[in-house]
């Protein structure tokens, strides 16, 4: 199923919280419902913006890629779910397999896809929660503009907004002019 809004302007820091809020209970209604693992995927959208055709089309690449990731290990899709909301398209598939094994190979596409590094993979596990990096001894995400890790950066807020939002952009826009 696949829900489409018309691409906005910005969004305010409470419509952020209240889609965060309703992502955490389609989450957990997934969970409970299916009993299987959950993979739910948003991107990396720095500023006020976060829908524009440049983040749709960057969506529908790492959708795509997912897709092909289960279809190639053969896990089963229990359910899938699109959402292209104003505050950031929304990706939810539940899977029949092991919550690590997904995590591990979501974050191998996070980091080898050349548009990767714009997606979040999180690997919800109905039993034991949230499926991080360091519980598979991985490093935490890297900053966009200086390579530190990610979260100290927007943190402190250590590079301007333009800077990190150009950065974005460019990684886009390379994608697509490749051919």
């Amino acid at each position: 199923m696949t829900l489409l809004t018309p691409v906005r302007a910005g969004v305010s820091l409470e419509a952020l919280l209240t889609a965060k809020e309703n992502r955490a209970a389609r989450q957990a209604d997934w969970l409970t419902h299916y009993h299987h693992p959950v993979i739910s995927l948003t991107l990396v959208t720095p500023g006020a913006q976060k829908d524009s055709i440049r983040y749709r089309n960057t969506m529908g690449v790492a959708l795509q890629a997912c897709d092909q990731l289960l279809w190639q290990n053969h896990w089963p899709v229990l359910d899938r779910q699109v959402l292209w909301l104003p505050t950031g398209a929304e990706g939810l598939w539940c899977v029949d397999h092991a919550a690590a094994e997904i995590k591990a190979q979501c974050i191998e596409l996070e980091q080898t896809h050349p548009l990767g590094r714009l997606w979040d993979f999180d690997v919800i596990c109905p039993k034991n929660g949230q499926v991080g990096r360091q519980s598979l001894d991985l490093s935490t995400r890297r900053c966009l503009v200086c390579d530190e890790p990610a979260h100290g950066c927007a943190r402190s807020r250590r590079h301007p907004m333009e800077e990190v939002v150009s950065r974005v952009e460019t990684l886009i826009d390379g994608w697509f002019a490749r051919d």
